[in-house]
């Protein structure tokens, strides 16, 4: 599933220059590593919480904007629904693709912005744009 979620990814850069965010990034970084292997992918990785110097300590509900500046893609791995409302604002404030993994059976937490269902392969989540 994993592979496919990154697979995903990959297939709506494509071979453009893009930057992308990954929000909340806590210990699983499996898809942070994996992205930015790619040449035409510049990653950022940012948490309340850094696990290492690797990752930019924010906090979504205070966003430093500074960092998300020209980011083309965010995306969020099982982000506690009560952030998901930031995720949403700050993609739709940077005019930037959003991609929420949610735990399996979750509800999001959007309010009233409705974010579209993604099947892609064996990986389900879900897309703003």
């Amino acid at each position: 599933m994993w592979d496919d979620f990154a697979e995903y990814i990959l297939s709506e850069v494509g071979e453009n220059n893009v930057k992308i965010a990954e929000v909340g990034v806590g210990k699983f970084d499996r898809i942070a590593n994996f992205l930015s292997e790619k040449d035409n992918i510049t990653l950022i990785k940012t948490d309340i919480a850094p696990k290492d110097e690797t990752v930019i300590k924010d906090d979504i509900t205070k966003p430093n904007m500074n960092l998300y500046k020209d980011i083309d893609i965010i995306y969020s791995i099982r982000p506690p629904s009560e952030l998901q409302p930031y995720l949403v604002g700050l993609a739709m404030e940077i005019d930037s693709q959003l991609i929420i993994k949610p735990l399996t059976n979750e509800d999001l937490n959007t309010g009233r912005v409705k974010m579209k269902l993604k099947n892609f392969k064996k990986a389900s989540f879900y897309t703003l744009r």
